[in-house]
């Protein structure tokens, strides 16, 4: 069986307005239902029609920075901002299928 994750994120420009997004998420009573409505709302990717979501994929498949919160940060919390070369991540894990842990 090989290692997958699943994940939604949020891509904005700037690491305040992460910040900002991060915390309206953690005061809402249901953060995985914010996030959602936030990744609509705010993120610049296509996956924000989604709700951010951005499906299942392997080890590798997304820029270092990404893949290393993916396969470290545990299943159902949301990552502080991850600066990339596309911008700020609030990154959130589904779901991981991996023999690391």
């Amino acid at each position: 069986m090989s290692e997958q994750v699943t994940a939604s994120h949020i891509l904005v420009a700037s690491k305040g307005e992460a910040k900002t997004i991060l915390q309206n998420i953690r005061d809402a009573r249901k953060a995985r239902k914010e996030f959602t409505k936030r990744a609509k709302k705010h993120s610049t990717c296509p996956s924000r029609q989604r709700g951010g979501k951005l499906g299942t994929f392997g080890p590798g498949q997304m820029v270092r920075q990404f893949d290393e919160v993916c396969w470290t940060l545990p299943v159902g919390e949301i990552s502080e901002p991850v600066k990339t070369e596309f911008g700020w991540h609030l990154i959130l894990v589904e779901s991981r299928n991996s023999t690391r842990f």
